[in-house]
């Protein structure tokens, strides 16, 4: 099958895993995805290749022998696609996009999905403002539901902890950000003392993650699921479309805001969402001019320091 992976997704794989280990699995993935269009007694054929598409796997447009559309993703091992099948398993298609052939194992350990098709090309980001926070916060709240028994999902606390090292480290090679960074830790572990309930989370949650779909008018796709409580799976969309709060002359007021009434339309405690946000937004920062994307992570700090 000959193809050309989004250069997105090249780039980030080489971010995330190190540019010999992603060249190699990319190497590898014309033949991976021949094997998942015929696996499991498919007969799938590629329409196109989404695009610019994500940045942890590849989705091809595919059709079924009887025409029925479906999306095939097929991501490494270290974006664990086994707990995005487990989460959207769990949710059903309640919120989220619907996972077909949910029990085929050998797909999972190759890092292939078979899912519903959406509109790749129509998320919420095509809305205005106002109208995506809505929709956004209507459909986030759908999938805030109690995890499966026995599920191996990370917690809010594990995961944010693995970014701690490399926030420390971040703030000793520029010290210009030690204040922020000391005040995204500390605000940290106060939040992860005391969390307030232990729920299903998206993880990474934002106005691009929502697509249009037939079967409803948005749905989620790609979470990296983790449980605990619903302050953190809001924090990411408080800054989204950040290059325009950065351009408008009043961005900190509407940053602030957001954060109040995203709380207030959702229940959540404000304080909590305010802290989560701080810390999120530093800990993408530094991780982005760690990678070398230093307008981003320059933004994304602008906006951390608003708050």
């Amino acid at each position: 099958m000959g193809f050309e992976p989004p250069q997105r997704l090249v780039r980030a794989l080489g971010e995330s895993y190190g540019d010999t280990a992603a060249g190699a699995w990319l190497a590898g993935l014309p033949g991976l995805a021949e094997q998942a269009l015929a696996g499991a007694g498919r007969d799938l054929t590629v329409e196109r290749v989404a695009a610019p598409g994500g940045r942890s796997s590849l989705v091809l447009l595919v059709r079924g022998a009887d025409g029925t559309p479906a999306a095939l993703k097929i991501a490494p091992a270290g974006a664990e696609p086994w707990l995005e099948a487990a989460a959207l398993e769990h949710w059903n298609g309640w919120g989220a996009v619907r996972l077909l052939a949910a029990d085929d194992k050998a797909d999972l350990a190759d890092g292939v999905l078979l899912l519903e098709r959406l509109h790749p090309e129509v998320s919420l980001r095509s809305l205005p403002e106002a109208k995506a926070l809505l929709e956004a916060a209507g459909t986030v709240r759908r999938l805030w539901v109690d995890p499966p028994a026995g599920h191996s999902f990370e917690t809010v606390a594990g995961r944010t902890g693995l970014r701690v090292g490399p926030m420390r480290a971040a703030a000793e090679a520029d010290p210009a950000l030690e204040p922020l960074v000391s005040a995204a830790l500390a605000v940290r572990e106060e939040l992860v003392a005391g969390s307030p309930e232990e729920l299903l989370l998206h993880g990474n949650f934002r106005q691009s993650k929502v697509l249009s779909g037939e079967r409803a008018p948005w749905l989620t796709v790609g979470p990296e699921p983790l449980v605990g409580e619903r302050a953190y799976d809001l924090a990411r969309l408080v800054r989204d479309r950040v290059e325009d709060l950065i351009a408008s002359p009043g961005g900190a007021m509407t940053a602030r805001r957001r954060v109040k009434k995203l709380a207030d339309a959702l229940d959540v405690d404000r304080e909590r969402l305010h802290g989560w946000t701080l810390f999120r937004a530093v800990e993408s920062g530094t991780r982005a001019l760690t990678a070398g994307r230093r307008q981003e992570g320059e933004v994304t700090l602008e906006f951390a320091g608003w708050l």
